[in-house]
């Protein structure tokens, strides 16, 4: 169990704390090696879309419902250094409910269910995320009030089945811009009177906007290609008030950004950080190097077409025309890596390489690593 580990971010501690999105089963592989490898504590964040209950038909990483991903998490994690977490719950956060066009009531109802199985299978820390509604714009009184009741559900679940869990609670989508003091002191300060009318504890985590966005295959934030000067302080204001008030920050789409700012992190002692579709694109970029090493060229088309038709890169375009066919397959590689197709191109691969790469699953794992200990390094998680 790793929750006592969350105790050691405090504001005297000089590093941030990692999420990895479970983008691919061998980035999960690859996650849970170097933690225990190190000694540290990552949290693997799990979106309703990538691991979700088995009732509602499973998520696209590996085909893995949320009680199957934590019992493999719980075979591998030998150390216990793995925090398994759900990211972005709530109401309309997986395809089913968008498409079958859910109601209100039903999409509560749906994200209460799938929680309750997350509670029950093992996650440790809950994401609170009523952000998305698909009949409108609702303001921060209406989220706050759909997050509360998400909230006391989850709480009395796990009070009921004697489980010690944590939660995040975000309360809008991701801006790119730098939240203002009053707007994050509203909300705090809303959560905590609920929390204390209801004797429900703090959330571990508060969702703030740190000027961090991602479109196609960059940060487009206020803060994509550098931080400093004002917008550093007004981040540093925003975690000077959390300090204050025991809640910890959690900062989402910190994908693409550079070691520069990635280094400041610690020092301004942001609390913790998500990154997830940066993690996909670099094993799909090395999925694609290994057919063009190899010559490979047939296989790596057919791939590219299946990852290109699953128009999973419309989420991620900042414009229609931004970028080619060939980076739109790039970002959307990873969505289709349980796909039975990809699965027979992969054994084809593994066929033709004759030996040359003994296995290309154990490869791009490697390749993973790397992406994640830059991580690791500039988040000073280790030394």
């Amino acid at each position: 169990m790793s929750y006592f580990k969350i105790d050691q971010l405090t504001p005297k501690h000089s590093s941030t704390l990692l999420g990895v999105g479970t983008i691919s089963k061998n980035c999960v592989d690859a996650t849970i090696n170097l933690a225990n490898q190190y000694n540290v504590s990552v949290f693997l964040v799990a979106s309703r879309r990538q691991i979700e209950a088995q009732e509602f038909g499973g998520g696209y990483c590996h085909c893995w419902s949320s009680e199957e991903f934590s019992r493999y998490i719980r075979s591998k994690d030998k150390k216990k250094n793995i925090i398994i977490a759900r990211d972005h719950g709530g109401p309309w956060q997986n395809d089913f409910e968008i498409h079958n066009k859910y109601s209100l009531n039903q999409a509560m109802e749906s994200a209460k269910r799938s929680y309750q199985i997350d509670i029950e299978s093992g996650f440790e820390c809950i994401h609170i995320d009523p952000s998305v509604d698909i009949f409108g714009d609702p303001n921060t009184d209406e989220v706050l009030s759909r997050a509360f009741e998400l909230y006391e559900h989850c709480w009395k679940i796990a009070q009921k089945l004697n489980k010690k869990i944590f939660f995040e609670i975000g309360t809008e989508k991701q801006s790119g811009d730098i939240g203002t003091l009053d707007e994050v002191e509203y909300i705090f300060f809303k959560i905590k009177a609920f929390c204390q009318k209801n004797q429900l504890p703090l959330p571990t985590f508060i969702v703030i906007q740190t000027g961090t966005k991602v479109v196609e295959m960059k940060n487009v934030g206020l803060v994509g290609n550098s931080l400093k000067g004002a917008d550093a302080l007004q981040i540093s204001a925003l975690i000077d008030f959390c300090n204050r008030n025991n809640i910890l920050l959690k900062q989402h789409n910190t994908d693409y950004l550079n070691d520069e700012i990635l280094s400041l992190y610690p020092k301004l002692g942001v609390h913790s950080v998500n990154v997830a579709p940066e993690f996909g694109t670099r094993e799909t970029l090395a999925l694609v190097d290994l057919f063009n090493k190899y010559k490979l060229v047939l296989l790596k088309d057919r791939f590219l077409k299946l990852a290109f038709d699953s128009k999973k890169w419309e989420k991620w375009m900042q414009t229609q025309n931004g970028v080619g066919d060939y980076e739109k397959s790039l970002i959307a590689g990873h969505y289709v890596f349980s796909d039975p197709r990809f699965l027979e191109i992969k054994i084809q691969a593994q066929s033709e390489l004759n030996g040359r790469v003994q296995d290309i699953d154990a490869y791009l794992v490697e390749e993973i690593k790397k992406s994640i200990l830059r991580y690791f390094r500039n988040l000073s998680l280790i030394r």
